[in-house]
């Protein structure tokens, strides 16, 4: 696979060689250009996958921007300001930039996001048939095709990732809120952006919040943004993600993780469109629409009283679950063939493939980390094989053991089973090995389990888990 064009705009040559050495870390080397007639001369001349701009005031190049975006609609282009303001972001966002961000990591993060959408969308060996991989297709009724992030960006060819296209396809031109639910490393925020930009909210900006990773304290100012001087180290108004994602949508990921009180700020803002910043007064009005995603069973989450019952109602308009690799195992040759293809490159390796048995040992295991745990084995492979095709022998140890890495097998009865029950207790079972292995250690258990740790902490005192003394 061909590497990806990185075009990067950066005055500061300084700064031009610090950021495009971050880029190259990160398998995306960058072309820099000092001015923004050099940008269209190199995309008149060249293609250009993803464009970077750098620059202490994005301000004077709005009509630049503008004209860029225009001409260039499906052009992912990443803003990276070094004197940020609440005037400058708005204006940079609805000339049709992607995104808008304030440092040079959140913007290397961005760049290799979209790198990574823009690979997913390459027809690789063997995957030409539009029905086996949505990958560069045109069979979404023109809505998308070849668009970065759509459908183009999900690869599956099984029945229930058919159904989830569909659904897409069906809701991606509404405003309806919509809930992604699903375990941990099945594609929920690729899903999220298949919906934003197969619909018609396309072109304005797609603005993901991961609510469990930002301390509950910040997670307010995240939101609605924050007035110069509202707390400690507010140093400059703030421009919140739901102001930013005006015209466009807000992807609001583990969703469950939110505190009550910003549970209740959550619901006036999907009832009203309006909010406040922290610390101001001035009530301001933003058109976006919301998805949401989780990992947990929302509907429990109410039962149990951690979740508003109004919130989930009002979140759950349209729900669409991201199956887990378990159930979708004929999808593992599509996926490992890609993650190949993506690390072969990022890596400089020549791998050509899997062997038929490693192919089977694959779709054997039960895969509790999901696509996320496959990509992380790929990548592993593609560095230690020995030889070009990757071999059952190169596999690590739990895909080898049986025991270890095919899901349990539970007898059905001729009256049925508690299916709940069953499934609460195999859980439960495979939380107390976890911790057992790590002596209780629940960072080290968490990442046994591929979950994030305050969801281990959750399950644990639904299962009034403690340690043993």
């Amino acid at each position: 696979m061909a590497k990806l064009s990185v075009l990067l705009l950066d005055d500061t040559p300084e700064a031009a060689t610090s950021f495009s050495a971050l880029l190259a870390e990160g398998g995306l080397p960058s072309t820099v250009v000092g001015n923004v007639n050099d940008i269209f001369a190199r995309l008149s001349d060249s293609k250009v996958d993803i464009l970077c701009i750098h620059s202490d005031s994005c301000g004077d190049l709005l009509s630049g921007f503008r004209q860029i975006t225009n001409q260039n609609p499906d052009l992912p282009v990443v803003v990276l300001s070094c004197n940020p303001s609440v005037n400058e972001a708005v204006a940079v966002t609805r000339c049709g930039v992607w995104e808008y961000l304030d440092t040079p990591e959140a913007a290397f993060q961005a760049v290799k996001m979209i790198g990574g959408s823009i690979e997913a969308k390459a027809v690789s060996p063997g995957q030409t048939n539009s029905k086996a991989s949505r990958q560069g297709s045109s069979d979404h009724n023109g809505r998308g095709a070849g668009r970065t992030g759509g459908l183009n960006s999900i690869i599956g060819a099984s029945q229930v990732m058919e159904k989830v296209f569909d659904l897409i396809e069906k809701v991606a031109d509404t405003d309806s809120t919509i809930l992604v639910q699903g375990e941990s490393g099945t594609g929920k925020e690729l899903i999220a952006k298949a919906l934003h930009f197969e619909g018609e909210r396309h072109a304005g900006p797609f603005v993901p919040v991961n609510c469990g990773a930002i301390p509950g304290e910040l997670l307010e100012s995240e939101l609605f943004g924050h007035e110069k001087g509202a707390f400690t180290n507010a140093v400059r108004t703030r421009v919140g993600r739901f102001e930013l994602a005006h015209g466009g949508t807000v992807f609001l990921d583990e969703i469950a993780e939110m505190s009550p009180m910003l549970q209740v700020k959550l619901l006036r803002v999907l009832q009203e469109r309006q909010f406040e910043r922290v610390g101001g007064a001035k009530t301001i009005e933003s058109d976006f629409r919301v998805i949401a995603a989780t990992n947990r069973n929302l509907e429990e989450e109410v039962k149990q009283g951690r979740f508003r019952e109004d919130l989930y109602y009002r979140l759950n308009v349209i729900q669409i679950e991201a199956p887990p690799l378990r159930n979708r195992i004929h999808d593992i040759p599509l996926l490992a063939e890609f993650f190949i293809d993506r690390y072969n490159n990022a890596r400089r390796r020549t791998i050509t493939g899997f062997s038929s048995e490693a192919l089977q040992a694959l779709q054997a295991y039960g895969w509790p980390g999901n696509v996320r745990e496959l990509e992380n084995v790929v990548e592993r492979l593609v560095i230690l094989a020995a030889d070009d095709q990757v071999s059952r022998n190169d596999l690590p140890e739990r895909f080898l053991s049986p025991s270890s890495s095919t899901p349990a097998q539970v007898e059905l009865a001729e009256d049925g089973i508690h299916l709940n029950q069953v499934v609460t207790e195999f859980e439960k079972g495979i939380i107390e090995q976890a911790l057992g292995k790590t002596d209780w250690v629940k960072n080290r258990a968490a990442k046994l389990l591929h979950i994030n740790r305050t969801t281990l902490i959750e399950k644990m005192k639904r299962y009034n888990m403690v340690k043993p003394t």
